[in-house]
């Protein structure tokens, strides 16, 4: 009886997949052989070895010989008979397919930005490269500074780099090549609790995160508080950077709650100076006072401390009269107080005759 004929492809077929053909974008198994500065190299046991030059190595995880890894095949013969491998592109495909999972399931996950720009910070996650925009940031770590300073605001995010953050995975598209990360997403549920235990009229501490012009930005516990100019001190105030300073820990008073922010006061934690100040005054009383702003209006004086009042234009003797001649910035003249109007913390003067 003849012998069977036993083909390559039978042999091929007997040992299993160990020496199947390989095919270039195939994901394949492999253990570390050796590690180098400009290469890694990869045992495939049957299959052969496999080169990874160090473009290809994904910085994300650090290997040791020996530990086992899956790796893109990008050519399957070199001419020095190796496979060419790429592990940051095998890292890449499992986790798109990770982060994928990740937004799915809305889970809060760590992630340390690794650089900055203006416009945010970037991440790197599961070998994906992504994105944290600065208006994803948190009020802790949103930087509050005048629109114009860009230079303040890549030195506040600089100072986020190589720092862990717990975010929100908020878009992903494999073929735009677009993962967008949140961080006030992740904190978002922890705010909400947060903010049914508060109430206008409560007092809080917070930190000062970013003084503008207009006023101060306050860190009250993750939630984001802004305390007006005009809520800043009972005393006129020109630059609120006058007085707070970003790092300072104040005390504040909630005088209102929307869904995002509390508007905060410093100056209602006391009492309004003005009131126990304009009750030395009667109306028909004689005083003296400074001149401190004049308008086309009328002028300001201030007739102590903490009260201003106004002599209108009307009280300068006929119509027309430009107040700029009448006074002069700082100069100290007798009024007469003509009424005095608690409710709206006003007071009116006249010339004295």
């Amino acid at each position: 009886m003849a012998k069977a004929t036993i083909t390559m492809d039978d042999l091929l077929a007997q040992a299993g997949d160990d020496v199947k053909q390989l095919t270039t974008g195939e994901t394949i198994v492999g253990h570390v052989l050796s590690i180098k500065k400009h290469e890694v190299l990869i045992d495939l046991g049957a299959r052969g070895v496999g080169y990874v030059p160090r473009r290809e190595v994904s910085f994300s995880r650090k290997y040791d010989i020996g530990d086992e890894v899956t790796a893109s095949i990008v050519d399957t013969e070199l001419d020095n008979g190796f496979v060419l491998l790429s592990l940051k592109k095998a890292a890449k495909d499992r986790g798109w397919n990770e982060v994928a999972a990740k937004m799915e399931s809305g889970e809060i996950i760590t992630v340390t930005p690794y650089s900055a720009n203006r416009g945010g910070l970037l991440v790197e996650y599961e070998g994906v490269n992504g994105f944290l925009p600065v208006s994803q940031l948190s009020a802790e770590n949103y930087p509050r500074v005048g629109s114009s300073d860009k230079d303040e605001i890549l030195q506040r995010l600089n100072a986020l780099v190589n720092k862990e953050m717990k975010v929100r995975i908020l878009d992903v598209d494999r073929k735009a090549n677009k993962l967008i990360f949140s961080e006030k997403e992740a904190v978002k549920e922890g705010i909400a609790e947060r903010f049914e235990q508060l109430n206008v009229g409560d007092t809080v501490k917070g930190v000062v995160t970013g003084v503008v012009d207009f006023g101060a930005f306050v860190n009250v516990e993750g939630i984001e508080g802004l305390i007006h100019i005009s809520e800043i001190s009972w005393e006129r105030v020109n630059s609120p950077s006058d007085y707070v300073k970003v790092g300072d820990v104040i005390e504040a008073k909630i005088i209102a709650i929307d869904k995002e922010r509390l508007s905060l006061s410093i100056k209602q934690l006391t009492e309004d100076p003005w009131l126990s100040e304009a009750e030395k005054f009667s109306k028909g009383d004689t005083v003296e006072g400074t001149v401190t702003r004049i308008t086309p209006f009328g002028a300001f004086v201030q007739i102590s401390p903490a009260v201003e009042a106004l002599v209108h234009v009307s009280e300068l003797g006929g119509d027309g009269t430009d107040p700029e001649k009448v006074f002069t910035l700082n100069e100290r003249k007798d009024f007469v107080v003509l009424d005095i109007d608690k409710d709206n913390r006003k007071i009116s003067l006249s010339l004295a005759k």
